[in-house]
């Protein structure tokens, strides 16, 4: 194993300049080492020192000319953001835990204490920053074999550690899909038996955790270690529903779940948009709710994509997910099923324009995730639906040539429809409104402004009367 590593870091170079003028024993840990040592690229920068982490991070901002150190009093920790990486700062330290508490009792420790503390043996490796020994390695639980075997263990044991802090679990499954890495056997069941404890952790980090998941090269590593420990049906119920429910054969694998964490997979392999590989997650978490056994088909699930979409505003609210992300999710769950409508050769530009209008620039995601929806084993099956796809695609391309419908609006808005009408703000301007777009989706009238007021002029009375009645 080594005993040093070479740190070209300036910024690490100038804080152990620092650290040496205090007479202070400083260190980079965790994942700047660890990164470094495979060889990855480093970005954020942990540094621990043994004496006051506030202080000492207080004097690195102000030699860095940095005014916006934040301090975490009650953790005993300060955080200075340099343009886009972050750099903390930590004294050596002990901590325990209340039950039910995430909030530490925080104690002077040695390195030794602070190492123990870590989430990871891959994480509790050290690097002195002081000039006597700058880069020599402190590694007392052989993370730098952890790190040549590619398994995740723990300082202490499994359940010690994810007792003090449960959120561990769901980084025990980030690193293993992040860095393709095993979970030593006694880390995952520790991690089955402490799932029930990530309750006391906050859902806005739980929901990072899963997102940064989500954003790893193979999600699907992470999702299937959260189902199997029991994390899946605590944190996305809706997910972990779908395990078990079986499909018509020749369509998909038995299992739905097992086919969605393939789909994920798949995405992934042609997407970073970690909300277009949250969309393939939960394409089809409408599916048990809509099971039906049907004689001659085996089972179906109709319309269990409008179920599914209901479905998705409650489950953003429930993990803190952004707001601005759940119409663009709802809206690829409740139309993942409409290309494959459109593949036989008797559809009309109609149906085609209203999946272009009703997807609008999210129509190249949804194919997108048709084509990640494919997972067959049988290789003809898979050759004919991507051939189909590549046809909806050829007569989507058609229709809009003719227009621009991805991006289309009615060309008679809601106010001069009320100017016109001589109407108020309300339902009858939207079901005005609703008759032009039909008109013009069903190819009646032309998608001009003159045609569609003049088709207004004409439906207006009959409409207005049609609601009074």
């Amino acid at each position: 194993m080594r005993l040093h590593i070479d740190i070209e870091e300036p910024l690490l170079k100038t804080i152990g300049q620092l650290a040496d003028q205090l007479s202070v024993p400083a260190y980079v840990v965790g994942g700047f080492v660890r990164d470094l040592l495979l060889g990855k690229k480093v970005k954020d920068i942990d540094v621990v020192v043994v004496g006051d982490g506030i202080a000492f991070g207080r004097r690195v901002a102000s030699a860095l000319g940095k005014s916006n150190l934040v301090v975490f009093e009650s953790y005993g920790t300060a955080m200075l953001q340099l343009d886009d990486r972050k750099l903390e700062f930590v004294g050596a330290r002990k901590e325990s835990y209340a039950k039910y508490s995430r909030k530490p009792k925080v104690q002077v420790g040695t390195l030794h204490d602070d190492l123990s503390r870590r989430d990871f043996t891959v994480n509790a490796i050290a690097a002195s920053l002081n000039a006597v020994d700058f880069g020599r390695l402190s590694d007392p639980y052989d993370g730098q074999q952890a790190l040549a075997e590619k398994i995740l263990k723990t300082p202490l044991s499994a359940e010690a550690t994810f007792d003090d802090d449960p959120l561990r679990i769901m980084r025990a499954f980030r690193f293993a899909a992040q860095l393709g890495f095993t979970i030593d056997p006694s880390v995952l069941q520790a991690a089955k038996a402490m799932a029930p404890r990530l309750k006391i952790v906050s859902q806005e980090r739980i929901s990072d955790e899963f997102l940064k998941i989500m954003a790893s090269p193979k999600p699907a590593v992470g999702l299937r270690l959260m189902h199997e420990t029991g994390v899946m049906g605590i944190m996305l119920p809706e997910v972990a529903q779908m395990g078990g429910v079986d499909q018509r054969k020749d369509q998909h694998h038995k299992d739905v779940l097992l086919h969605t964490f393939q789909v994920v997979d798949n995405i992934a392999e042609t997407t970073e948009d970690v909300w277009l590989r949250l969309a393939a997650l939960l394409h089809d978490i409408g599916k048990p709710r809509t099971k039906a056994y049907k004689e001659g088909a085996g089972w179906t699930f109709h319309g269990h994509e409008e179920v599914g979409a209901r479905m998705v505003k409650p489950l953003f609210r429930r993990m803190r997910f952004p707001l601005d992300r759940l119409a663009y999710v709802d809206k690829l769950v409740r139309l993942h099923l409409r290309p494959m409508a459109l593949v036989d050769e008797g559809v009309t530009d109609s149906a085609v324009r209203r999946l272009l209008v009703d997807a609008g620039e999210d129509t190249d995601d949804l194919m997108m995730l048709c084509r990640a929806d494919i997972t067959s084993k049988n290789p003809k099956l898979v050759e004919q639906v991507k051939s189909n796809y590549d046809a909806v695609v050829r007569k989507m391309a058609e229709v809009e040539e003719k227009d621009y419908w991805r991006s289309w609006q009615p060309p008679v808005r809601g106010d001069e429809i009320m100017q016109v009408c001589g109407l108020q703000p309300g339902p009858l301007v939207g079901r005005l409104k609703d008759e032009i777009t039909e008109a013009i989706l069903d190819g009646r009238i032309p998608n001009e402004h003159d045609a569609a007021l003049e088709y207004l002029l004409k439906i207006k009375d009959s409409v207005i009367q049609g609601t009074s009645q």
